[in-house]
């Protein structure tokens, strides 16, 4: 992987899941919307001052929202924040950079 590229798509794993799970309540507070189904599909990750998480989410049968969250560096000791959203996305919609 080149330095600052985004990652291949990859499936999600219960580490991408506890990501976006910790994002969810501010997808909902910004949609003004409950989410009852929040799955963590594919994700990217890109290497900056901290990671960005690209997260492909499942929250109907057939709704997606793509997410970007940031994670800053340990040291600073930051929540994880969603930085960036897009809704009305389908499955087969690829993930890429936003």
């Amino acid at each position: 992987m080149m330095c600052g590229a985004p990652s291949a798509s990859q499936p999600a794993t219960a580490d991408t899941q506890a990501i976006a799970d910790q994002v969810k309540a501010q997808l909902e507070e910004r949609e003004n919307k409950k989410y009852t189904t929040f799955k963590a599909v594919t994700f990217r990750s890109q290497v900056v001052a901290g990671t960005n998480y690209f997260i492909k989410v499942q929250v109907d049968d057939d709704e997606f929202v793509h997410l970007r969250v940031f994670q800053s560096l340990p040291h600073e000791n930051k929540p994880l924040a969603l930085s960036s959203y897009q809704t009305n996305k389908a499955k087969h919609d690829e993930l890429a950079y936003f």
